[in-house]
């Protein structure tokens, strides 16, 4: 008997969703093709497994666009807000997304994302014997009250 197959439950809830932030970090670190980097602030607890609060990942990187209002390019900054899944976590309740909604508003975050960081398989896929680690999360956008159908572009939140 494998050494992972003796966890509990809970100890592999925590695995996953350290992995699912972790690969989460990976993607948007490595989807960026121009601009500005963008920055990850994590809020792990003490242990680094999941603290309070609706939002798991911030993603920040300075707006060198052009200059605004008084203010000078860079002086403001883009923001997305990330809620990670791992393993077979449940997706946000309608409770949680009038959260994160509110929670965008008040920081005037450019999106709302969702990782969700499965068993290895791709979007619809089925898999008898999945392989997790390496897999790269599906991010979904919070659009209104629903998040997106599909998958979307980790490129097109990051660019």
């Amino acid at each position: 008997m494998k050494q992972q197959d003796n966890i509990t439950p809970g100890k592999k809830a925590q695995r996953t969703a350290k992995w699912a932030r972790t690969m989460t970090k990976w993607l948007v670190t490595y989807s960026r093709q121009t601009g500005a980097k963008w920055n990850l602030v994590d809020f792990g607890g003490k242990t680094k497994s999941e603290a309070r609060g609706i939002v798991d990942l911030v993603a920040m990187r300075k707006d060198h666009r052009r200059d605004r209002a008084g203010m000078k390019r860079g002086d403001l900054f883009e923001i997305v807000l990330i809620q990670t899944k791992g393993g077979t976590a449940p997706r946000p309740t309608s409770e949680d997304i009038l959260r994160l909604s509110k929670v965008k508003k008040f920081h005037n975050a450019k999106a709302v994302v969702l990782a969700e960081w499965h068993k290895g398989q791709k979007y619809g896929q089925k898999s008898k014997k999945p392989k997790r680690k390496g897999q790269k999360p599906d991010l979904f956008v919070l659009c209104g009250k629903h998040w997106t159908c599909k998958p979307v572009d980790p490129g097109k939140i990051f660019a």
